[in-house]
């Protein structure tokens, strides 16, 4: 059959993202065809269109992590999924199209209360902060957390599974347009980063430690951070979005620049100051799918509220959703509606 597709033939920039027609074959005996109607958006998409992201594939491909549809056509050896199931999912790369085929086993029914722009909105989040706070961080009963980018699929998700532990959350964001929704999600502190960034945490730990830390900016953020984080602490690296410079394309540059200067850890200092760096990339899990199924039905079991929808753009408005999402000035998850 056709399909639609947004395919990229060299990464560089978003503007060499194009919608054209191609053949999509039929599904294997493990996959399912699905028809997409919503498309999550994450910034891993940006960092692989411009080049900027190890996992970037070779040469054309079309982005994409997330998305939730209605199942068209399974293989012979499908058994837990029927024709007309609505699902949500994840794949590695290849979602920004109206119609993909996908293995089984990376497939979610939709609950049944659930939108599909909802839908779209929930696996790489849930996943990252669940994976983030729980098996890196070892989130303990009150513990005091710094969230960047808080105000995003990733924070709100971070800030709502902190929550069932009791823990002190501070969420960082970059205007103060944010402040009020991190209120309204149960931040109990937000600080808006600036060049006082380091003097506003500071302020906020008076008489408390700094436990766990998720980042996802870089530089001076993840050098502060990881100065004011308390002995014991944890800091784990899930993002870099300094390095995203704005434009289409990337100032390559400003980003050697920002590269050259990145903050170094001497290992030595770890064990003297007794804290933890960590890393974490979503696709590690891709091959280990036990895994993350098991980890989606912990999060499913703690009832945490619906994904939180920001911006909806329509299909044919990708481009301008992405540039949109790139600025940094939205919030919630930004969705493409598939029609």
């Amino acid at each position: 059959m056709e399909r639609l597709a947004y395919r990229i033939n060299k990464a560089g920039s978003i503007n060499n993202l194009k919608l054209s027609s191609e053949n999509l074959p039929e599904p294997t005996k493990n996959e399912v065809k699905v028809q997409i109607k919503a498309i999550g958006l994450n910034f891993a998409d940006i960092f692989a269109i411009q080049g900027l992201y190890s996992a970037t594939p070779k040469g054309s491909f079309i982005p994409g992590l997330e998305y939730s549809g209605i199942i068209v056509k399974k293989g012979s050896e499908v058994n837990e999924f029927e024709i007309g199931d609505k699902i949500m999912g994840a794949i590695r790369f290849g979602a920004y199209a109206n119609y993909l085929n996908i293995n089984k086993n990376y497939i979610q029914k939709l609950p049944s209360d659930w939108s599909f722009e909802e839908g779209a909105a929930f696996i790489v989040q849930s996943l990252t902060a669940y994976y983030s706070l729980i098996e890196l961080g070892n989130i303990k009963d009150q513990s005091t957390i710094l969230i960047h980018s808080a105000a995003g699929g990733v924070g709100i998700y971070a800030n709502r599974i902190a929550k069932r532990f009791n823990a002190y959350t501070i969420g960082t964001v970059g205007n103060e347009k944010k402040i009020q929704l991190l209120k309204k999600e149960g931040y109990d502190d937000v600080i808006v980063r600036g060049d006082d960034f380091s003097e506003k945490l500071k302020k906020r730990l008076v008489n408390r430690d700094l436990d766990i830390v998720l980042e996802c900016i870089g530089g001076k953020i993840f050098s502060e951070s990881f100065k004011q984080m308390s002995a014991g602490g944890r800091i784990i690296v899930y993002g870099a979005a300094q390095y995203s410079t704005g434009g289409s394309s990337p100032n390559y540059l400003n980003v050697l620049t920002k590269y050259l200067a990145r903050p170094k850890v001497d290992p030595l200092s770890l064990s003297d100051k007794n804290k933890s760096v960590m890393g974490f990339n979503l696709i590690y899990l891709w091959d280990k799918v036990e895994l993350m199924k098991k980890y989606l039905i912990k999060i499913f079991e703690m009832n945490l509220p619906k994904p939180l929808i920001g911006e909806v753009f329509d299909f044919k408005e990708l481009l301008s959703a992405v540039k949109k999402f790139q600025t940094g000035q939205t919030v919630g998850k930004v969705i493409i509606k598939v029609d």
